[in-house]
């Protein structure tokens, strides 16, 4: 197992043409603390688990420090949405910051979710609200139990900062 720092990123997304893609930085979040972290997802990229208790952990899964080697980029694709195929949508307020290759030779995307804005915001703040991150957290691993492939979450990291919709 590998401590954070020892991660080895790479993105093969980032090696697409650039009409795949925005590269974008996360928005510095004040004051982040870590809400949940999930040692099962954390075997799935060879993390050590003791590293969710280093001072800093939060600072590096909420974006406003990068890990070595991280290319952070939004993505861009096409897809249905209300019903209506629309052939431009995006990480609204998801930023990929690479993948990485565990020892099985699995690659496992890396994503920020609720980490600001991106290209493909459509007049949100790019902030996830704690709620339905739990939900999506705690979904995708009842999924995952089920047998269903889905997405893993390694942690839920929150702050004090307010989210934006219609109101705060």
């Amino acid at each position: 197992m590998h401590k954070l720092h020892q991660l080895n990123f790479a993105n093969r997304y980032a090696h697409l043409p650039e009409q795949f893609y925005s590269r974008v930085k996360p928005t510095p979040l004040p004051s982040p603390y870590l809400v949940s972290f999930n040692t099962r997802a954390a075997r799935l990229i060879d993390l050590n688990s003791d590293e969710a208790q280093r001072a800093d952990f939060a600072e590096h899964f909420s974006g406003n420090r990068l890990p070595p080697n991280a290319e952070p980029l939004a993505m861009l694709y096409a897809g249905h949405q209300f019903g209506q195929f629309v052939p431009q949508l995006g990480d609204g307020r998801a930023i990929t910051l690479g993948e990485i290759r565990n020892h099985a030779d699995e690659h496992w995307e890396v994503q920020l979710k609720g980490s600001g804005i991106t290209p493909y915001s459509r007049r949100g703040d790019g902030r996830a609200v704690l709620r339905s991150s739990i939900r999506e957290y705690l979904c995708s691993e009842a999924m995952h139990a089920l047998g269903i492939p889905t997405s893993r979450a390694l942690c839920i990291v929150g702050s004090d900062e307010p989210v934006y919709r219609e109101t705060a």
